[in-house]
């Protein structure tokens, strides 16, 4: 007997309160910083308010498509071209504080790794499903995804992304985790990716400097070490209730650029233990029903397709609040769907809407929730 479709009712609460949360703290964060630097207080939370009406708008639209239509290897190549297109272009953009990440299309900035992010878990999904009975031969099952996220890693750290890059490779191998590969291939992978690690920091003189003030911030506290260490105290200084929104003092041109990287930070100031705490159960949330929802796919592409996309959020989500706490060296990794930044927002809320209707077509038991 045919069962009426339903997307997840969690998944989509905890997406929505989320960016509802991102709006009211991109403005909290931003608007002094705006009105100092361009004299419109309202600058960046409008264009927040903006992109996220756009993405629940697109988040409401491919909910409503059916994820399997995504089993297409024309579209994915085609798509994965674009990528390389525009990861290509962008390193002839110009620098943003020393980076080039973005570029503009029609006065708006665009970050071509967050679509790229979408097109390697749109890839390695289809290839997982396609070859996971042979997972461990090596050439064939994992050769064809190597090259390609390896490419789009490798044009990811040019920009130069280091937390983009680990972040997304962090995905691919949860994915390839879970298609069955055995465990001595990964610790194989491992050791090999280590020393590669080890040279990738170590040879740019602004990574060594992370990692050296990671260990000890307070050696440095009025340079390397200033960020972190106002991270820190904003958090310490939020307590249980916070000082009240608009009320934080660490978002006074102490924090740089507090309505991105570190706008957790702003959170915990102002909203306090409760609201860090808010935040963070939704990201649980997410989790839950991103699992949820893998493990009850109709097919092994929509079970990798959701725990990829799961694995996105929330492993980007706990490396930014790792930073802001300290317990990972800095990154410039936003917080995805709370953080400003308008390209980030749509494809995150596209991603949570292709993992709404891989949910809407889960196999469930008979009362189950």
């Amino acid at each position: 007997m045919a069962r009426k479709l339903q997307s997840d009712k969690w998944l989509f609460l905890a997406t929505l309160a989320l960016v509802c949360a991102s709006v009211v703290m991109v403005y909290s964060a931003s608007a002094l910083v705006a009105l100092e630097r361009f004299q419109q207080p309202y600058l960046f939370v409008t264009r927040q308010m903006m992109w996220a009406a756009v993405g629940v708008a697109v988040m409401s639209i491919v909910m409503r498509i059916d994820y399997r239509a995504y089993r297409n290897d024309k579209m994915i190549w085609a798509l994965l071209a674009v990528v390389g297109v525009m990861l290509v272009a962008v390193l002839f953009a110009r620098p943003i504080n020393g980076t080039r990440r973005w570029f503009g299309i029609g006065g708006f900035g665009i970050q071509p790794s967050e679509l790229a992010k979408m097109a390697a878990i749109l890839f390695t999904a289809l290839m997982l499903e396609r070859r996971r009975t042979r997972i461990n031969e090596l050439q064939y099952s994992l050769l064809p995804v190597a090259m390609i996220v390896g490419t789009i890693v490798g044009l990811i750290l040019l920009e130069p992304d280091f937390g983009t890059s680990v972040s997304l490779m962090a995905v691919i191998g949860v994915m390839i985790f879970a298609a069955g590969i055995t465990y001595r291939y990964l610790f194989g992978a491992a050791m090999l990716a280590l020393p590669a690690l080890y040279v990738i920091v170590m040879q740019a003189d602004y990574r060594r400097r992370r990692l050296m003030t990671f260990m000890d911030p307070w050696a440095d506290p009025l340079g390397d070490g200033f960020q972190i260490i106002q991270s820190l105290i904003a958090v310490g200084t939020g307590g249980v209730f916070g000082k009240g929104l608009m009320q934080g003092v660490q978002k006074l041109f102490y924090l740089p650029e507090p309505f991105t990287d570190f706008i957790y930070a702003v959170i915990s100031e102002e909203t306090g233990l409760i609201g860090a705490s808010f935040v963070l159960l939704c990201f649980c949330v997410i989790a839950w029903r991103g699992l949820r929802t893998a493990m009850r796919a109709p097919d092994a592409f929509g079970a990798f397709l959701a725990l990829g996309i799961t694995m996105m959020l929330v492993l980007q989500a706990l490396f930014n609040i790792s930073v802001v706490l300290g317990l990972v060296p800095t990154k410039g990794i936003p917080l995805p769907l709370v953080s400003n930044g308008g390209s980030s927002m749509l494809i995150n809320l596209a991603a949570v809407g292709v993992l709404l209707n891989i949910s809407q077509h889960q196999q469930v038991e008979t009362g189950a929730a």
